[in-house]
């Protein structure tokens, strides 16, 4: 089985911040770090390739320091890294992304399966899985909890809802996008770091996967963020204390007070 898990590098959640002058995320000096998400999607794949047989291919689009997360990546079990790395993929908004990624995905031969995490942290849209599966024309199923086995080219799984969850089948090949409940994800080994450290990272550009200039980067994205701000406190804000009773009481007065 051929597994391909798309990772992402991400600002450090615990240290973003906006900056005031371009009202856009503040990069410079924030520690970056794989998407949590695809740590669950990178631990499913390797679980997953052990059990059936079979290869781990992470895929980042990136710039060149996006290497970091797919070392880290080999390091917990991958087989081999790609990173899609081109300055004409800077500005890209979900769809450029998935026409990327699709085109990375089928240079390097295609997969059985597509593991990806159920959202980035850094853009929360959840909207690159389900579009990187129509772009590859593969079925797929969001918000995998459990894999509850695979057989004659099927996988059988569980899809987290919320009032419970989904027994689903998918075919394959297939594409997943994965929640933390699925699993625990591993540590890197010191073999796996020793494998990381002297694996050499292939790179493709645009020119390398053929993408259609029109589809990617902020010429292809048909969606731009123009500002990115906190919202400003509105109103004044009363706190009542004291037992429930009290607490009603005092409520029940300023309600008198706005009448």
């Amino acid at each position: 089985m051929k597994i391909v898990v798309c990772i992402k590098q991400v600002p450090d959640a615990k240290d973003v911040r906006l900056d005031p002058e371009t009202n856009t995320l503040a990069r410079a000096g924030v520690e970056s770090i794989m998407n949590p998400y695809d740590r669950h999607a990178l631990e499913e794949g390797v679980r997953l390739a052990g059990e059936q047989g079979g290869t781990v291919t992470v895929l980042s689009m990136g710039p060149p320091q996006a290497q970091e997360v797919l070392r880290e990546a080999v390091a917990c079990g991958a087989d081999e890294a790609v990173l899609v790395s081109d300055r004409a993929f800077a500005g890209a908004d979900t769809w450029a992304t998935t026409h990327t990624l699709a085109q990375a995905i089928m240079t390097v031969g295609g997969a059985d399966l597509v593991l990806c995490g159920k959202q980035a942290i850094d853009g929360d849209t959840a909207q690159v899985g389900p579009g990187l599966a129509e772009r590859l024309g593969y079925p797929y199923a969001t918000c995998v909890k459990k894999l509850l086995g695979c057989a004659e080219g099927t996988l059988r799984l569980e899809r987290m809802m919320d009032d419970g969850y989904d027994v689903l089948e998918v075919g394959l090949p297939a594409l997943l996008t994965v929640v933390k409940e699925i699993n625990q994800p591993r540590l890197p080994s010191l073999k796996g770091k020793m494998k990381a450290k002297k694996l050499e990272i292939k790179t493709l550009s645009a020119a390398d996967i053929d993408a259609d200039p029109g589809q990617i980067g902020l010429p292809g994205s048909p969606t731009q963020v123009v500002r990115v701000f906190s919202p400003q406190a509105r109103g004044e804000r009363t706190i009542f204390q004291g037992s429930v009773d009290e607490q009603v009481e005092q409520l029940a007065r300023e309600l008198e007070k706005s009448n």
